[in-house]
C-alpha cells in the first residue's frame, strides 16, 4: 500500500472542486440558430475579439484558464476575454436566444446533444489536427450524427479507493487488492467491522453503473436502449447481494452525503469514487492515508464510467476560426497538463497520459480507466430517465433487479427514439 498519495498533493488541493464545473453545465439550454448559419464557413481567423464563458470550480481554475487564454491572445493578436458564469446553462441559453452568445464555452456531456441538434454549436472539431488523440469514449460523447462537434476539455473516471489503516488492521496487504468481483466481495466482507462498511458508494447509476460496464452492459448499446439487458440484471444482482450481505452500503445509509465523506469519516473502508476525491481528502481529511486501484474486473472484464465537458464554439461566432485555434491551444498536451496541476482535472488526450501518470503515480488508476470507460447516456431526456432510475436504486436491496430495469426500459426507448 502506498499511503496518502504524496506525489499528488499539488494535484489534490486543486481537485477538491474540479468536477463541480460539470454540475454547472449539467442542464442544457435552448439555442435558436439553424445549423449551417452563423460563421461556420470561415477558413481564416479574423481580428474579431473572442469571449470565453466558463463554469469555474474556483479561483484556481479561473486563473489557469485566464492565463492560458491571455497567453494565446498575446501570441495570436486576437483579443480574448474570459468570463465566469454564475449560471452557465442559463447564460448560454440567453446568449443563443439573443443571437449574441459567447464564442467559446464549456459544454457538459448531458447538454451537448441538445445544443448540437438545435444548431447552437459549430461542428469544428473534425478539423482539429489532433482529434484522434482524444480518448475514443470522449470523442463519442461529443459526436452528433457522426460528426465530432467539440473538443473534450478534460475528464474524470471512477476507481476503487482504499483506506490504508483499515486495510492493514484487517491483515490485508497490497497483494490482496481485489481484481475480480469475487475478490471484491470477499475483501469487502473482511473489511466490514462494526459500524464500518467494507465498501460504499452512492445510490445512483453514476456509481452503480460501473458494475454494469464491467458486466458488459450499459443503458445504451450501439444506439439502442438496453436498460433491461441480462448484463445489467447481472450487475444489479451482484450489487444487491453485496448490500444484503452487509459488506457494502450506500453512502446515504451511512449518513454521508457522498462516498468521499463516508470514506473520510471512516464509515467505509473502500469506496467507488472519482479522482475529485483527492482534493476532498486533502482539504477535509488530510490525515487519512489511502490507495487507489482500478475497479475489479467483472464478467466482461474491466469497466468504469467517465464524466466530461467539451469546449463548445458558437455557430453564431464572428470568429469561428480564431475560436478553433484557441481551443486547439487549450487542448494541447502542455495546456492540459498545466490545467491538471492548477485545478486537478485529467487530460483528455491520450498522449498526455504517461506524463500525467508520472507526475501523479498514486492516482494513475483513474487515468488508466480512460482506456475502457463508458459514458453516461446523454441523449436529450436521458437525464430524467437516469434520475428516475436513481430513485429506484435507493431501494435495490428489496427490489427485483429485472423488474426494476424493465420499468426503465420503455422510458429509455422513448428517449432514444426521439433522439433519432
Amino acid at each position: 500500500m502506498t499511503g496518502t498519495p504524496r506525489n499528488s498533493r499539488r494535484l489534490a488541493a486543486a481537485t477538491l472542486v474540479a468536477v463541480s464545473a460539470l454540475a454547472l453545465t449539467a442542464c442544457g439550454g435552448s439555442g435558436f440558430s439553424e445549423a449551417g448559419e452563423g460563421s461556420g464557413d470561415q477558413t481564416e481567423a479574423t481580428d474579431a475579439p473572442l469571449t470565453v464563458l466558463i463554469g469555474s470550480s474556483g479561483t484556481a481554475e479561473t486563473d489557469a484558464v485566464t492565463e492560458a487564454v491571455s497567453s494565446w491572445s498575446g501570441e495570436s493578436g486576437i483579443d480574448a476575454t474570459v468570463n465566469v458564469a454564475s449560471d452557465l446553462p442559463q447564460q448560454l441559453s440567453q446568449g443563443f436566444a439573443s443571437g449574441n452568445p459567447a464564442d467559446v464555452f464549456y459544454v457538459s456531456a448531458d447538454s451537448f446533444a441538445g445544443y448540437a441538434a438545435n444548431g447552437s454549436l459549430e461542428p469544428y472539431a473534425e478539423d482539429l489536427p489532433g482529434k484522434d488523440d482524444f480518448y475514443p469514449a470522449l470523442r463519442e460523447a461529443f459526436t452528433y450524427e457522426d460528426t465530432l462537434y467539440c473538443a473534450p476539455k478534460d475528464f474524470s473516471t471512477l476507481a476503487l479507493v482504499i483506506n490504508d489503516e483499515l486495510w492493514a488492521a484487517a491483515g490485508l496487504t497490497e497483494a490482496d487488492i481485489p481484481t475480480t468481483w469475487d475478490e471484491l466481495a470477499e475483501t469487502a466482507a473482511t473489511l466490514t467491522k462494526g459500524d464500518t462498511a467494507g465498501l460504499a458508494f452512492s445510490p445512483e447509476f453514476q456509481r452503480v453503473g460501473a458494475f454494469a460496464a464491467a458486466a458488459g452492459g450499459g443503458l445504451v448499446t450501439d444506439g439502442e436502449a438496453t436498460a433491461n439487458s441480462p448484463e445489467n440484471v447481472e450487475a444489479l444482482s451482484y450489487v444487491q447481494k453485496l448490500l444484503n450481505d452487509g459488506s457494502a452500503s450506500y453512502s446515504s445509509d451511512l449518513g454521508a452525503g457522498w462516498g468521499g465523506e463516508a470514506f473520510g469519516k471512516g464509515q467505509a473502508a473502500m469506496v467507488i469514487e472519482g479522482n475529485w476525491i483527492a482534493g476532498a481528502m486533502s482539504a477535509d481529511y488530510p490525515d487519512v492515508e489511502y490507495t487507489v486501484a482500478e475497479l475489479p474486473e467483472g464478467p466482461a472484464g474491466k469497466g468504469t464510467l467517465q464524466f466530461t465537458n467539451c469546449w463548445g464554439i458558437a455557430a453564431d461566432s464572428d470568429n469561428v476560426e480564431g475560436a478553433r485555434q484557441l481551443v486547439e491551444q487549450l487542448t494541447s498536451v502542455d495546456s492540459q497538463l498545466a490545467f491538471s496541476k492548477a485545478f486537478g482535472v485529467m487530460p483528455s488526450v491520450q498522449s498526455a497520459a504517461d506524463q500525467w501518470s508520472e507526475q501523479y503515480p498514486d492516482l494513475a488508476p483513474f487515468i488508466a480507466g480512460g482506456d475502457y470507460a463508458q459514458n453516461v447516456p446523454a441523449q436529450p431526456g436521458a437525464v430524467d430517465v437516469i434520475a428516475e432510475l436513481n430513485a429506484q436504486l435507493e431501494s435495490l436491496k428489496t427490489a427485483d433487479p429485472q423488474q426494476l430495469l424493465d420499468g426503465v426500459q420503455p422510458d429509455l426507448e422513448a428517449v432514444i427514439a426521439d433522439a433519432q
